[in-house]
């Protein structure tokens, strides 16, 4: 079953608008409403069209990227998820380990109804691993097309769970960017500077090091050697300084664009979103040819 979660277009394709506009109409009661609920159908179809075409463009049209040579900024990335730091976060559920999760708890009323009691999601980031590097992927502002979902009953209550759990294969669309090297700032002269100032309260080992004629003191060239060597220090710190911070983060693109997160194959979310856009269509231009039946057959 394909869930979709999150942002407008989760609300639009699963919620039946245009059936409620139908349903608003008729319990209006009067032609001129019943006309304006379905002359209102035309721009919600049309509004859900584009955005389901353009969803799946976006996923189509977007190659597939490595971790380790991708480009900065809007790339698709396929791979295994896993826990940020090894520890999985807990479904509130059923206390399940897991990567993200999204649940809602409902309780039967006098009526045998069910009335929302809870709900919520998870918006901790996981890794994800495509055997060429690790990507940190933030959930938060991303669509979410999800197959895993559990329901259960436990008495008057009724318990509904959308996962992605850990080893699984998840799909992300989004913005990729490299963090650590470029936001570190390093000077290579004050750390140099400050090298030379720690090796001086220590002379024993300075002479031991670049005393070279072994007169005890530490003459010009020998001074200009030290500066090198401190130089070389430097630049292999600052270097792995850079290696070790450089961190790829997958988040929600800050120009509006599509931002995707599913454990569904990529070919079958373009067709589910092509098969979205067509049945807009539909309902587009049979709200328009409906129009002006409706103003002439209802009965109200």
């Amino acid at each position: 079953m394909l869930v979709s979660l999150r942002r407008g277009y989760g609300d639009l394709v699963t919620s039946g608008g245009q059936i409620i506009l139908l349903l608003i109409g008729f319990q209006t009661e009067s032609r001129l409403g019943m006309f304006v609920c379905v002359a209102l159908i035309a721009p919600l179809s049309l509004i859900a069209w584009i955005s389901a075409w353009r969803r799946a463009r976006a996923v189509a049209d977007t190659p597939t990227s490595r971790i380790a040579s991708a480009a900065q900024g809007y790339v698709e990335l396929i791979g295994i998820g896993k826990p940020l730091g090894g520890q999985p976060v807990i479904s509130p559920a059923n206390h399940l380990p897991c990567l993200w999760y999204r649940y809602r708890i409902e309780h039967r009323d006098s009526d045998n109804k069910w009335t929302l009691e809870s709900q919520g999601e998870s918006e901790a980031s996981f890794i994800l691993d495509d055997g060429s590097g690790e990507c940190l992927v933030d959930p938060v502002g991303a669509e979410m097309l999800v197959s895993k979902k559990d329901q259960w009953t436990q008495g008057e209550r009724r318990f509904t769970q959308w996962l992605f759990v850990e080893r699984q294969k998840i799909y992300v669309l989004g913005q990729f960017a490299t963090l650590g090297s470029v936001a570190i700032e390093l000077n290579a002269a004050e750390d140099v500077k400050h090298l030379l100032a720690e090796w001086k309260t220590r002379p024993g080992e300075l002479l031991q090091r670049f005393d070279l004629n072994q007169d005890g003191r530490i003459d010009l060239e020998e001074w200009g050697l030290a500066r090198l060597q401190a130089k070389r220090e430097v630049a292999a710190s600052h270097r792995e300084l850079h290696n070790s911070s450089e961190l790829h983060v997958m988040q929600r693109p800050e120009d509006g664009r599509f931002y995707l997160i599913s454990d569904i194959d990529p070919g079958k979310v373009v067709s589910k979103y092509r098969w979205w856009s067509w049945f807009h269509v539909a309902v587009f231009f049979g709200a328009l040819i409906a129009l002006p039946l409706v103003w002439r057959l209802a009965p109200f």
